[in-house]
């Protein structure tokens, strides 16, 4: 049997964590800045789960992570 090939792009975006779930970053800091607040942009700095109804499916996109 040959191996599963990961989803590359999902590859870039997720990580997994210890407890078995995954981590992204947030959304809307790539362009359009100006416009956003300061407030808005530093919030979105930090990393969020994958929420739970989707770690299924990132499993199945990443299957050696």
């Amino acid at each position: 049997m040959p191996k599963i090939k990961s989803n590359r792009s999902a590859a870039k975006r997720f990580k997994r964590t210890g407890g078995g779930g995954f981590k992204r970053a947030q959304s809307h800091r790539r362009h359009i800045l100006t416009k956003k607040s300061t407030k808005r942009k530093r919030h979105l700095r930090g990393n969020e789960q994958i929420h739970a109804s989707d770690v299924r499916s990132v499993n199945r996109m990443l299957p050696y992570v």
